[in-house]
């Protein structure tokens, strides 16, 4: 199976790195700088205790040719028309296109670009950041990514990649239920989110505040409110997940929604995350008070940096 996966970033060069280092055939869909930096360094990977490096195979956008087998795509959403644009070469009769973004609102526009048949569903839980020199920092304890057909159908590409990832120590699966996976993500960064950013502080500094964990409990049970009135209720042990995560008082755990504010980048995938959640929430009757507290900072947030 021919992979590309756009970009060598955070998660794209994560996910990469382990499927090259497992045999896979995977080339990078990058930029001319980071071209320079991977064919001079290789692409390096801290991860559990280890530093990966390897030589990767890097192409850049018009070098891109049809087909592969499968496309990776890891960007924010606001970067998205500029990524199916540069990914669309690449996408031929037989490709499997699958995303890693959150929320849902990237499948319309996929759809309408490449066909809902070709568009598989993504959701990973990692925690991972691209450091200054161009090496990826993988930071949480382990991940987990699954991927499948959005209509519960049988998926070669997805088995394929499934046997791809069983190389590697991802703990990788490819699922028929992923559209309920993906509501459950959404409904946990969307909580992880608005809490945190809301807040401008990690969950145990929330935690150590008299109302903190109402607030923590509150905006939880808004995300599942909208989830279960459009048919997707989180299932019991992703509730407790997520309880767990965001009441934890020793955590020290911000969304990374939270760390881009203190890393003051120009712009958040707010809109995306929260604020489609919210709408699709109040057309099905649902109120979300704190969700929509933290969507008007996050939105100011947005407009300052854009106004300069």
């Amino acid at each position: 199976m021919r992979i590309l996966i756009l970009g060598a970033g955070a998660i794209g060069g994560y996910y990469g790195l382990q499927l090259a280092q497992a045999g896979a055939d995977v080339t990078f869909l990058v930029r001319p700088k980071r071209a320079e930096v991977l064919a001079r360094d290789g692409l390096v990977v801290h991860s559990r205790g280890e530093v990966l490096q390897r030589k990767v195979t890097t192409v850049l956008a018009e070098e891109v040719r049809a087909p592969y087998d499968l496309v990776f795509l890891t960007c924010k959403a606001f970067d998205l028309d500029s990524a199916m644009d540069a990914i669309a070469p690449a996408v031929g009769a037989g490709t499997a296109v699958l995303p890693i973004l959150n929320g849902m609102a990237h499948f319309e526009a996929l759809d309408a670009r490449f066909g809902a048949e070709r568009v598989l569903g993504g959701v990973c839980y990692i925690a991972t950041s691209l450091a200054a020199d161009g090496s990826i920092r993988h930071t949480s304890p382990g991940d987990m990514i699954l991927f499948g057909d959005r209509e519960g159908r049988d998926s070669p590409r997805a088995e394929a990649l499934a046997q791809a990832f069983a190389g590697t120590k991802v703990n990788a699966t490819a699922t028929k239920e992923i559209v309920q996976a993906l509501w459950e993500k959404w409904s946990m960064i969307a909580a992880a989110a608005g809490l945190t950013s809301l807040m401008r502080a990690t969950v145990g500094e929330i935690m150590a505040t008299s109302t903190g964990l109402a607030t923590a409990e509150s905006i939880m049970a808004e995300t599942r409110s909208i989830a279960g009135a459009l048919g997707h209720a989180p299932r019991q042990p992703a509730v407790d997940q997520v309880r767990r995560q965001l009441t934890d008082p020793a955590s020290r755990w911000a969304a990374s929604m939270m760390r881009d504010i203190e890393q003051n980048v120009p712009k958040l995938e707010v809109d995306h995350i929260i604020g489609d959640l919210i709408r699709r929430g109040a057309e099905a009757g649902v109120a979300a008070p704190l969700l929509g507290a933290a969507n008007a900072q996050l939105q100011i947030y947005n407009t300052r940096h854009s106004a300069g």
